[in-house]
């Protein structure tokens, strides 16, 4: 009876930690993408982007990308978290064509491993521009 306490206790003192280092990784992703867009205002979503034109992904958190197109960006808001998706991995895009477009899906590649995550896929495309003034 003591050890199915004891590790049920650990069991709660690991999703409590997991919890709050989410909480943190979210926390910093938010503060990232305040800081990446600026004073940029978002236009109207698109489903495609040009790949050859654009530098990128740079990936803010578990669920958001950036794409770079000169002074243009363009924010990705996945279809839905991707949990492999952190600072310093690589993104492995599958294109069904000439372009980058919603629904086209990727995988993640962490550094130090040779077999990537599971699929994940984009979602829509919304530009942020600087406003002109």
């Amino acid at each position: 009876m003591r050890i199915a306490f004891t590790l049920a206790a650990l069991l709660l003192a690991g999703c409590a930690q997991n919890a709050a280092y989410q909480a943190q990784r979210d926390a910093e992703g938010r503060k990232e993408l305040a800081s990446t867009l600026g004073d940029r205002v978002p236009g109207k979503p698109q489903d495609c982007i040009n790949p050859g034109m654009t530098d990128g992904p740079q990936i803010i958190d578990s669920r958001t990308l950036i794409y770079r197109q000169g002074s243009r960006l363009y924010r990705n808001d996945l279809v839905s978290e991707c949990p492999s998706l952190a600072p310093l991995t690589t993104v492995i895009v599958e294109m069904r064509g000439s372009q980058l477009c919603r629904n086209d899906q990727f995988r993640v590649l962490t550094p130090g491993t040779s077999i990537p995550s599971g699929y994940c896929r984009l979602g829509q495309f919304t530009p942020y521009t600087r406003p002109k003034g």
